[in-house]
C-alpha cells in the first residue's frame, strides 16, 4: 500500500506504507498522537490487544515509524468492532493514510467474523466527521462522551463533549 503527498506546485512523493500491530516500543515515537496520559492510555491498551480483547494498529513508513495509529474494541458493542483513538500525524493529514488505517481496522473487524463497524466522532470535528462519511460511515445517533486529558501545563481535567454515533455495514 502506498500514499502520494502532493505538496502546493512542490513534488510529489510515494511513500510506501505497512500496517502492523501497534507495540510498546512504539509508544516514544507517537507522542503527536497526544499527551502523556493518552500514551499510558495507550499501553494499557496494548495489554488488552495481547488478551485478545482489542486490536491496536499502527501504519508504518518503511523505517517502521507510526505515522499512524487506532484501536479497535471488539467489546463496546456487541456485534461490532468499534474504532477508537484514531490519529495520523499532524503534517500528514490529507494524504490518504487515515482511509488505509480504517480499511485495515476493518479487515481486523471482518477477520473476526463481525460485518460492523462503528465510531463515535466528537460533534466540533467536521474534517474526521467528512472522512467517515466518505468511507461509507453514517450517523444513527448522538451521545455524551467523557475522558481525562491532560492540557499543555500538565493538568488533567475531565473532558466533555457530544459525539455522532456512526456505523458502517462491511
Amino acid at each position: 500500500m502506498a500514499v502520494t503527498g502532493t505538496g502546493q506546485g512542490g513534488p510529489v512523493v510515494t511513500v510506501p506504507l505497512t500496517v502492523r500491530d501497534l507495540t510498546p516500543a512504539d509508544l516514544p515515537s507517537c507522542g503527536w498522537s497526544g499527551s502523556p496520559l493518552h500514551l499510558e492510555n495507550v499501553a494499557r491498551q496494548l495489554v488488552r490487544a495481547r488478551l485478545g480483547e482489542v486490536d491496536y494498529l499502527a501504519v508504518c513508513t518503511p523505517c517502521g515509524t507510526p505515522v499512524a495509529k487506532g484501536g479497535i474494541d471488539y467489546g463496546v458493542r456487541a456485534g461490532a468492532g468499534t474504532l477508537w483513538q484514531l490519529a495520523v500525524l499532524p503534517a500528514l493529514r490529507s494524504c490518504g493514510i487515515g482511509g488505509v488505517l480504517i480499511a485495515a481496522a476493518e479487515q481486523r473487524i471482518l477477520g473476526r467474523g463481525l460485518d460492523r463497524a462503528e465510531l463515535a466522532v466528537e460533534e466540533d470535528n467536521p474534517r474526521a466527521r467528512a472522512l467517515y462519511e466518505r468511507l461509507g460511515y453514517t450517523v444513527y445517533g448522538r451521545e455524551r462522551q467523557s475522558w481525562d486529558a491532560q492540557g499543555p501545563d500538565g493538568a488533567v481535567r475531565r473532558h466533555e463533549t457530544w459525539c455522532a454515533l456512526m456505523r458502517k455495514r462491511l
